[in-house]
């Protein structure tokens, strides 16, 4: 067998290096993914999209004020099914003493009973996450078990295990799909647990180390690893079928370095298109794509590093196997293909540049939402079909919280006065609207004749009460002319007198302090959902879509009203129509941020790649054109699409997609140099089948399987786009692109330009007598691959790997210089 020479470069060197370490290799891959094993289990994941807002929004900085300063309290709409209204009465009853259980609305109005469909809308005293929130929530399924119940709540309700539960299978069925892809396209059995153990270990060091971003999404935690899979198997193919190539010529050792030095480069020039899509993700407004961009950076990171490093060693552990179970190529040949887009070159191009400007005019036009319940899955889990049932048969609810600054309760209730008289809201709750006794609201102001009155307590008793409020407060002027005058907000009176009562100031008789403990237990639950220590917490419900033209100018006259009072950046609407309406005026912007950059990425690679202008353009248009005609879709169609679904889905298609372009075209421009272009462009799509074929397939089927056994909608969106995308970039790319490459080929030779780089390999082609000293691989009058140190008569033709190579012209030249 031959042998490398001692020269070796720098790539060589370490992969050598690599290959006769491999043990080492094992041993540190062994560490590593044990505690990957473990790590899976610290990383954090955010179940909400409103978590990746932009923190100057309005959404994001009103859930940051509601967090640090008021409690959200579990709630839970459930719809009892075929039961009369009296059977519906006797139920309500029981789930108010439901331990846990703070109130039960239900009454006879269409609101709560229409049909015989009953709605009960159940306040528990606790935030969802209390454990003894989460049994009283198990305990009222128990007590509905009976009847044809649905719930809708979020109590009890894990999207990281609905999630983890569908990708489970989702993964199972894909593995199966991707082995029986690459048995397709393998060269041996063998092959296929070197690929997997590969991949594999890629997966879970991605998985293990996501924990360093502290919390990553849901969406980049379900499908990271199938996305990881499918834009990252291009790498190890590669590198195995070189090894296949290379051990026709060496023992495994050498052509385990032979193979490993030629793939380090081609793998990582390959990976720069992908990762330029995901980068230009990471410039997103909306977090998420920055959340996805980085995660799917790092799997591609360490997809690389999995080949580059863990792969020679299992190559060399699996050789023999791979030399024993080689069968014959499963994938045929697709000469006819190549002489058909050959032959309609000149109708497939006008056709495609028809496609292409309707493509662009369709996609401009898609109906986008921003709204999470906008959208929906071919599949719907428990929860979703309890939330569809209930909204088919009582409507959507469209609640929203506005946050004020706390204190001024005038201003409040006059607030909350306005707004009711709007038709477009149904009601405008807050402390200042909410009757507490003999029509007294719990803001309003009462003197202390009043609040006796109110209390059947002594007035001498509340006068003394009052006195002592206004010396805790050091309110003192206000008592000096007149107590009789002196007002207090009724809520307020209320907590100084059960704090009097604690500490044994105040003696009540036993009904009075009975109900005083009962009040204090309301307006404290009251209180903590309402009132924080800067802020006051209103509840609007509108009787408006989620989202819509109609309703976000609403949200601007709701901002306008609110505006009487206070100043504009101190008032917050938080909901999800608001969220919508953020994410609407985010996404122009990203949109063009997202195109722009991965665009400029893509041609950066493509220049240096290919060193001509014309050619990247070609190649963009392709690609580009498979984007518009894929979210065509949605504007023929009329359905509505998510705006995350589309961004997302642009960034990696084309990042991603881009791949096929370039095999096709660099294998066309070495197969031009050896025969004419017809030729060149029918066997290029012969050599680049197989690598399309395996990562189309793998890509289009894993999003596929995702896009309809998932029920979450953002998911589905956006796995449905990627798999339509890659489906039409396949057909494209083997179709359109060698058609452009013909008919453009005037336009990349004129656009040519040269960068001074040494490359590792250049295919020459020389006749006549040629002076060869070094590593040759290619045709000497028949084929040869070896180091040769001498002069060859006839003709040369092929990449030369070390070393030099002149024709007698050039030698002579030199002679005489």
């Amino acid at each position: 067998m031959s042998k490398h020479p001692k020269n070796s470069s720098l790539i060589e060197k370490i992969a050598t290096f690599i290959v006769d370490k491999r043990n080492l290799v094992f041993f540190l891959y062994a560490i590593a993914l044990i505690v990957c094993v473990f790590t899976r289990s610290l990383v954090q994941v955010s179940n909400d999209l409103t978590d990746f807002l932009p923190s100057d929004t309005e959404t994001r900085r009103g859930i940051s004020v509601m967090s640090d300063e008021l409690k959200t309290y579990g709630t839970a709409r459930v719809m009892v099914s075929h039961v009369t209204y009296e059977t519906a009465q006797e139920l309500s009853e029981q789930l108010r003493n439901v331990d846990m259980v703070s109130s039960v609305v239900f009454d006879g109005t269409e609101d709560h009973y229409k049909g015989a469909e009953a709605l009960f809308d159940i306040n528990f005293r606790g935030e969802d996450s209390d454990p003894a929130v989460k049994e009283a929530m198990d305990n009222v399924r128990s007590l509905l078990e009976p009847y044809d119940t649905y719930i809708d709540t979020s109590i009890n309700v894990s999207l990281e295990d609905t999630l983890n539960s569908e990708m489970s299978v989702i993964f199972m069925i894909a593995v199966i799909i991707i082995i029986f892809v690459l048995v397709l396209t393998s060269r041996s059995y063998a092959e296929i647990p070197v690929l997997l153990i590969t991949f594999g270990a890629a997966a879970l060091l991605n998985m293990g180390t996501n924990y360093w971003y502290g919390e990553i999404s849901f969406v980049s935690n379900s499908v990271a690893v199938l996305l990881q899979l499918a834009l990252a198997i291009d790498y190890a193919i590669i590198f195995l079928h070189r090894f296949t190539e290379e051990q026709t010529r060496y023992d495994d050792r050498e052509a385990c370095i032979a193979a490993l030095t030629h793939a380090i480069p081609a793998i990582s020039a390959s990976s720069l298109t992908t990762v330029s899509g995901l980068l230009a993700m990471t410039f997103m407004q909306f977090r998420i794509g920055f959340d996805m961009g980085i995660v799917l950076i790092k799997a591609i990171l360490f997809s690389m590093l999995s080949v580059f490093t863990l792969m020679p060693g299992l190559l060399m552990l699996f050789s023999r196997a791979i030399s024993r179970t080689r069968h014959k190529d499963f994938i045929p040949k697709i000469d006819g293909w190549g002489r058909f887009v050959v032959k309609t070159r000149k109708i497939g191009v006008p056709l495609f540049t028809v496609c292409l400007v309707a493509g662009f005019i369709l996609c401009s036009r898609c109906p986008y939402v921003y709204s999470y319940s906008s959208i929906e899955s071919s599949r719907r889990n428990e929860a979703q079909i309890a939330q569809d049932r209930i909204e088919e048969t009582f409507g959507v609810r469209n609640v929203m919280a506005m946050v004020v600054p706390r204190g001024d309760y005038e201003s409040e209730r006059q607030l909350l006065a306005r707004l009711s008289q709007y038709s477009e809201v149904n009601s405008a709750m807050g402390l200042a609207n909410v009757e507490a006794l003999d029509g007294y609201t719990l803001t309003d102001s009462l003197t202390p004749r009043e609040f006796s009155e109110m209390t059947d307590m002594d007035y001498e008793t509340i006068a003394l009460l009052y006195a002592a409020y206004a010396v805790h407060d050091e309110d003192y002027g206000k008592i000096l002319g007149s107590l009789d005058s002196y007002r207090v907000p009724l809520m307020d009176m209320f907590f100084f007198l059960c704090e009097q009562k604690k500490d044994g100031v105040v003696t009540l008789d036993d009904e009075m302090s009975e109900q005083l403990d009962a009040m204090y237990d309301q307006l404290t639950f009251a209180r903590d959902q309402m009132q924080g220590e800067h802020y006051s917490r209103m509840i609007i419900d509108l009787n408006l879509p989620l989202e819509g033209e109609e309703t976000f100018a609403f949200l601007k006259t709701i901002h306008q009203e609110a505006e009487r009072y206070y100043d504009p950046g101190q008032v917050f609407l938080v909901g999800e129509s608001t969220s919508a309406c953020d994410l609407a005026a985010s996404f122009s912007t990203d949109n063009i941020m997202i195109s722009v950059l991965s665009v400029i990425f893509v041609v950066m690679v493509l220049l240096f790649t290919f060193q001509s202008v014309g050619l990247p353009v070609l190649l963009i248009l392709v690609i580009q054109g498979s984007i518009w005609i894929n979210f065509s879709y949605f504007t023929v169609t009329k359905t509505p699409i998510f705006f995350m679904a589309y961004l997302i889905g642009v960034a990696i298609q084309r990042g991603a997609n881009i791949d096929y372009a370039i095999v096709i075209s660099s294998r066309y421009a070495d197969m031009k140099k050896l025969m004419p272009p017809k030729e060149a462009a029918r066997e290029a799509l012969n050599l680049a089948f197989p690598t399309v074929f395996t990562s189309g397939a793998i890509l289009s089927s894993a999003t596929f399987l995702v896009s309809v056994i998932s029920t979450e909608p953002s998911i589905v969106s956006m796995c449905s786009c990627l798999c339509r995308g890659t489906l039409i970039s396949v057909f494209l790319v083997m179709f359109v692109l060698p058609q452009f490459l013909l008919l453009g080929d005037a336009l990349v030779q004129k656009t040519k330009f040269q960068i001074n780089l040494k490359k590792p390999a250049q295919i020459r082609s020389e006749k006549g007598r040629v002076y060869v000293d070094g590593h040759i691989r290619g045709t000497v009058s028949g084929y040869v691959d070896a180091y040769i140190h001498g002069t060859i008569e006839g003709g040369v033709t092929g990449t030369l790997g070390s070393g030099s190579m002149e024709t007698e012209k050039e030698a002579g030249k030199h002679e005489e210089t």
